[in-house]
């Protein structure tokens, strides 16, 4: 017996960066999709996301979402009905399943793996009891048969026709999909199509198509549970008497079944406390990055024993080339590591301890689903949260430190602002209290 040379399933995260090459291979007229593009998709509905493999590589990918047909039959453009190619615009009560995405290795055409992505899509849309398929389908000999047609609607009707070969259509018409009109300036960088696509509809036989969409969210909406630690700073008297007040906090967390705990941002200032002469801001930035090692691995080793994900604050960290950041350790239950860099430091922060700003944010995916880390002022820039958001984030911590109640009620009233634009979760958590005889600290964490 032979183990089977084809394999088509659901895509996994894990998959992000082969898929990402296949677009690359395909696409050679558009700019590929970013791998947080992709990321959004899978995180946003994995479940209308397919993938195939032939011998070990993936040669084939497949995106889709739900959405209502008030918005999947009317006229729209792409990047509006997915939200830029993130998926973000998928509902969960919608009663149309829209393909956005069907890419296939120019090298393996021949083996019908197209036809075995849309089957999926018929498949899925068919046990969900959904109405049908709808997408917006390229035209990709249109420019070059220009002078021959009156227009795209002409272009169509003679490849119905077949008075003109268009090899994407076709293969559309011969998978049961049906025209219903034409979506103009659908993808304004196709310019084989001149920005037009053609409304494809499948309607599933199994489902009365007049009856009302059953309005009810799907089962498999998570609970998920929070701790926030308002960490009040003291002085301690070395490194493992700070670490033993982490661990209560993180103990009862977990005595709580939390799924998550949350620290303030600068949570390791408290460390400083335990020099036996005050430091400058710079020498203070510095000795606090020599704990990174032991911060990292007492944080993660909390996390397997008291089976919580461990959203660290944040830690003045030297990074390989050497600039300082203000990094959040995410410490997950399964033993994994991640790190948020804050992308925008305060003037303080810059003036004082020459932290950089990081360049980039993305989701960190938890047995929780994917979140996002925003670390205090980087709350206050919306753009950011939405990039989360695209890419699938249903909770965004925000771990703060601020030294007045202005600094305070900013984050505060940007996070609250940040989920009601992105319809999702904002949990903080702050310092309290002060730290005498740590230099630009003495009075900078008192909400």
């Amino acid at each position: 017996m032979t183990r089977a040379r084809l394999e088509v399933r659901q895509a996994e995260i894990g998959d992000i960066r082969r898929i990402a090459a296949l677009a690359k291979r395909v696409y050679e007229d558009f700019a590929p999709y970013t791998q947080s593009e992709i990321r959004g998709q899978l995180n946003n509905y994995r479940e209308g996301c397919f993938v195939a493999f032939l011998d070990d590589k993936l040669i084939g990918y497949c995106a889709s979402m739900r959405i209502a047909g008030d918005k999947a039959l009317r006229p729209h453009g792409w990047d509006e009905i997915t939200g830029k190619g993130y998926g973000s615009r998928h509902d969960p009560k919608g009663d149309w399943l829209y393909g956005y995405e069907l890419c296939v290795d120019p090298k393996t055409r021949g083996t019908r793996i197209g036809r075995r992505l849309y089957e999926e899509r018929r498949k899925l849309a068919e046990r969900l009891e959904l109405k049908g398929i709808v997408f917006g389908g390229r035209m990709p000999n249109l420019a070059k048969s220009w002078r021959r047609v009156e227009g795209p609607e002409d272009y169509l009707e003679k490849v119905i026709h077949g008075k003109i070969h268009d090899p994407v259509l076709r293969f559309q018409l011969a998978n049961g999909f049906e025209p219903i009109g034409i979506l103009a300036n659908y993808l304004p960088e196709d310019k084989r199509s001149r920005a037009f696509a053609t409304h494809m509809v499948w309607r599933n036989p199994f489902v009365d198509q007049e009856a009302s969409p059953k309005a009810r969210v799907p089962r498999g909406v998570e609970n998920v549970r929070v701790a926030t630690c308002q960490m009040q700073a003291r002085a301690v008297q070395d490194f493992d008497e700070f670490m033993r007040q982490v661990r209560y906090f993180v103990g009862v967390a977990s005595d709580y079944e939390s799924d998550f705990i949350l620290f303030p941002e600068l949570f390791t200032l408290m460390l400083l406390s335990a020099e036996e002469e005050e430091l400058s801001p710079m020498e203070s930035i510095e000795r606090l990055s020599e704990y990174t090692p032991r911060i990292r691995k007492a944080l993660s080793d909390m996390a397997l024993k008291y089976n919580i994900n461990i959203i660290g604050g944040s830690h003045p960290t030297r990074m390989e080339d050497g600039d300082i950041h203000n990094v959040a350790m995410v410490c997950l239950r399964d033993g994994s590591t991640h790190e948020q860099k804050k992308i925008h430091p305060t003037p303080n922060e810059a003036y004082w301890w020459n932290i950089r700003g990081g360049d980039s944010v993305d989701v960190i995916q938890t047995d929780c689903g994917p979140v996002g880390v925003l670390i205090c002022y980087d709350s206050e820039f919306p753009e950011l949260a939405r990039r989360l958001a695209d890419e699938g984030a249903r909770i965004i911590f925000v771990p703060f430190c601020t030294d007045s109640r202005q600094g305070y009620m900013r984050v505060r009233y940007c996070a609250a602002a940040r989920a009601i634009e992105n319809q999702c979760y904002v949990v903080m958590s702050g310092n309290v209290g002060n730290l005498p005889n740590v230099a630009n600290m003495l009075s900078l964490i008192h909400i």
